[in-house]
């Protein structure tokens, strides 16, 4: 299975609307508010998986971990 590539500097609004899955591996990683009514398409048309994992001290390695566990390649 080849993997998909993605960006963690690409804003968390683009990525999701190219792989929705990205929804629920990034919500359980724990950020939690992209699941919130509005936020996605406000605060994550801005907000990068990397500025994200900064303001709530997820090491961006299990980022990429976990998103390795789910077929993508994360890079920076």
């Amino acid at each position: 299975m080849e993997q998909i590539k993605i960006n963690l500097n690409e804003p968390v609004y683009t990525l999701c609307a190219k792989h929705p899955d990205l929804i629920e591996i990034l919500s359980a990683l724990g950020f939690t508010d992209i699941t919130k009514p509005g936020m996605l398409q406000s605060a994550g048309r801005f907000m990068t998986p990397a500025k994200g994992a900064a303001l709530k001290h997820i090491p961006l390695e299990q980022i990429v971990e976990k998103l390795a566990e789910h077929g993508y390649k994360a890079t920076i």
